[in-house]
């Protein structure tokens, strides 16, 4: 039988949709002038209370609807991660929206739809329901991709993201069709208990490689990532910000639930999982490949494409190493990531104008003269994707590193820090650019909106926050690794 606390496990998807829903039916009845504003604000309370639900869940763990939804500090981490994003890129919006004049309804609406799934995606553990999910965030996101319809390119991105995506959920459901054959089960916690059980069937290491393709297109690894480049150019870039940290975050945590609930002693091949060369391998080839395509990149918002296959990569190397410190190094390179990669975006589209004409290295150059605020914001993201100290990135590396050390991965290391030698080039190349060259165009810079300032200072705060006292998001991150094991 169903209960109150039931509908409290789904509470920030319920607040979600809810919200969604309302800025569809007032979208047509709002006057025009300052729709965006009022439009916006209803969204933002929406993004707001869902945090909020979030946090309250805390009170009530456990799990929801016949097991097919679990409640505990590792699916409200991730929760937290999804809504917050959303707020941000919310907040960030509303001046883009106008200036590049996107039709205000329909975006925030699959914005919160979007996060509905997304949410799901980090509580879920059912396949099925996992899929469901998968599918909700990827429509909303596959729209939102082509949403600037005067420019051919955001029309080829969200095409070729449709597409390709539709391909990887395919694989995806193939490998939860086996899985059920060879388990009789689609929930995650019974099928760890069947494969362990006995020696498991040959169908299910054909099921967990056909999972980790769809999953891993979700999250642009090595090598279902060709989609990334393309569609992180095309698509808007408050919407790159958003999926780029929200739905690959989501992913991530499917995939820490679905490897390690569902390790057993019969899915070992010598002392490792049976998945183990498979996140080893994808995650060098993330890191490698997508530095060294960053290098030669004059595009912005492509270099930060290739930038975020390479941060794959190293998020993935956490899930190699032993499983209490991976998770929990994996949970807190997930949060540092976020708030990284949504704030350089939103100084991205902010500086980008009208028709997102200005998104080539060039444009940037004499910034930090022209717009010393802006230049100097982007730059604390930079240094923090490097992993330089005091800022969020560096404990994240060096959480990420000490677990793969932890598990005597040094050759993975050994990849991983050579990669941040070689991603440290083309950061700097940014700040160089933006401090040591004159302009050679005069570049309009619009003056900030309220909005848009409001989402930097809490990137920035967030990114220097985690730099500077990780004990408390690692600490929550430690107790989410305890609850997944258990």
């Amino acid at each position: 039988m169903i209960s109150t606390q039931d509908y409290i496990r789904i509470l920030p998807e319920i607040v979600l949709a809810v919200f969604g829903m309302i800025v569809m039916i007032v979208e047509p009845i709002i006057e025009p002038r300052g729709k965006h504003k009022s439009i916006g604000v209803i969204a933002l309370i929406g993004a707001a209370a869902a945090i909020a639900a979030s946090i309250y869940q805390m009170r009530y763990p456990g799990t929801a609807f016949w097991n097919a939804v679990q409640v505990d500090s590792f699916s409200i981490f991730f929760h937290i991660i999804v809504t917050v994003v959303v707020f941000l890129v919310i907040m960030a919006s509303i001046s883009y929206l106008h200036v590049q004049d996107i039709r205000i309804g329909e975006y925030f609406g699959l914005v919160l739809f979007g996060a509905v799934g997304m949410c799901l995606m980090s509580s879920a553990v059912e396949l099925v329901l996992i899929f469901i999910a998968l599918e909700i965030s990827s429509i909303s996101t596959y729209v939102l991709a082509g949403l600037r319809r005067k420019d051919a390119g955001s029309t080829e991105s969200s095409l070729k993201y449709f597409l390709l995506g539709s391909f990887a959920t395919a694989f995806f459901l193939y490998g939860i069709a086996m899985m059920f054959g060879a388990t009789g089960s689609t929930n995650i916690p019974e099928i760890g208990r069947a494969l362990g059980a006995a020696h498991p069937p040959v169908i299910a290491y054909v099921a967990f490689s056909l999972m980790f393709v769809g999953l891993g297109f979700k999250v642009a690894s090595v090598p279902f990532h060709v989609w990334t480049p393309d569609v992180y150019e095309g698509a808007p870039s408050p919407v790159v910000a958003f999926m780029s940290t929200a739905p690959k975050m989501a992913v991530f945590a499917v995939l820490l639930r679905v490897l390690f609930v569902t390790e057993s002693p019969g899915l070992m091949v010598g002392t490792k999982p049976v998945w183990f060369w498979w996140i080893w391998l994808s995650a060098a080839l993330s890191m490698t490949l997508g530095n060294l395509a960053a290098l030669v990149q004059t595009n912005v918002k492509r270099l930060l494409a290739y930038s975020a296959i390479a941060h794959a990569g190293y998020l993935l190397m956490a899930f190699a190493g032993a499983p209490a410190a991976g998770i929990s190094a994996a949970m807190f390179y997930a949060a540092a990531y976020t708030a990284t990669n949504v704030g350089a975006f939103i100084v991205v589209s902010h500086f980008a104008n009208a028709g997102e004409r200005y998104v080539i290295l060039e444009d940037y150059t004499g910034l930090g003269r022209r717009s010393p605020a802006l230049a100097a914001t982007l730059t604390v993201f930079l240094i923090s994707l490097i992993g330089i100290p005091v800022t969020a990135g560096f404990f994240a590396k060096f959480y990420v590193f000490s677990a793969a050390l932890k598990a005597n991965l040094v050759g993975l290391t050994l990849i991983a820090v050579v990669n941040s030698a070689i991603g440290a080039y083309y950061y700097l190349r940014i700040i160089v650019v933006m401090y040591m060259r004159d302009a050679k165009q005069d570049v309009p810079v619009l003056p900030i909106s309220a909005g848009v300032r409001a989402a930097l200072v809490l990137t920035v705060a967030a990114t220097i926050y985690l730099g500077i006292l990780p004990g408390r998001v690692l600490d929550y991150a430690l107790r989410g690794a305890q609850d997944l094991l258990r």
